[in-house]
């Protein structure tokens, strides 16, 4: 009973944390409602569109700290081996986290695209595949300037890199295909502009005064 409480509570925790919007912070502290400009999206790719580099990595050392505070309490409420599942705690702290920034309780649900959050996670849970995902993630954007294809990058190799790596172990095969499905999901939009060659680039900004929702085309 116990172990079942801890859980529920590593669950909410990690929701709750995720549900913690830098992007909205930062913006209304620069006098921007970010979920009515750009793509309308509350995370740092959106941010660093509308209000610059400086706002886009604030929210990204935002959304990364809180998933990474979410995956620390889960390490601590439910450490070792879980429902004889290694890192159990962590990998539900973090995915709730990643959850909860994309279907945020406190502002209808609407969020981000949890790839910030993701980053985090995946680190914390294995720095070894999530630092080597986190470099092909910047080297595919570098070479493309496509935020949008470097993100789905970066899950689609941590989740390779980890099923490969953990053959048999089918905590560990959910728990990334998860990561991935989410991040496909949270661009499909993003998905079908790269298919028709109107995705924007990254460098490309979008003054908060003049809302064309070209995110939205």
């Amino acid at each position: 009973m116990q172990e079942i409480l801890l859980t529920v509570a590593v669950a909410v925790a990690g929701y709750l944390l995720g549900c913690i919007s830098t992007g909205i912070l930062v913006s209304s502290h620069a006098g921007v409602n970010i979920r009515t400009v750009g793509s309308h999206n509350t995370g740092a790719s959106n941010v660093l569109r509308v209000l610059g580099l400086k706002n886009g990595v604030i929210t990204f050392v935002g959304d990364f700290l809180k998933a990474t505070l979410a995956c620390w309490v889960g390490s601590l409420l439910l450490p070792g081996t879980t429902y004889g599942i290694v890192g159990f705690g962590m990998m539900l702290g973090g995915l709730c986290a990643v959850i909860g920034h994309n279907w945020p309780v406190f502002f209808g649900f609407k969020g981000g695209k949890g790839v910030a959050c993701s980053a985090a996670v995946i680190f914390f849970v294995n720095p070894l595949w999530g630092g080597v995902a986190i470099a092909v993630c910047v080297a595919v954007v570098a070479a493309t300037r496509y935020i949008s294809l470097g993100s789905m990058m970066l899950l689609l190799c941590y989740m390779v890199l980890m099923m490969v790596t953990h053959s048999g172990q089918w905590a560990v095969y959910v728990f990334t295909a998860t990561l991935f499905a989410l991040v496909v999901v949270r661009h499909r939009e993003n998905i079908q502009r790269l298919l028709n060659g109107t995705e924007n680039k990254i460098g490309k900004k979008i003054t908060p005064d003049v809302e064309k929702e070209k995110m939205k085309q």
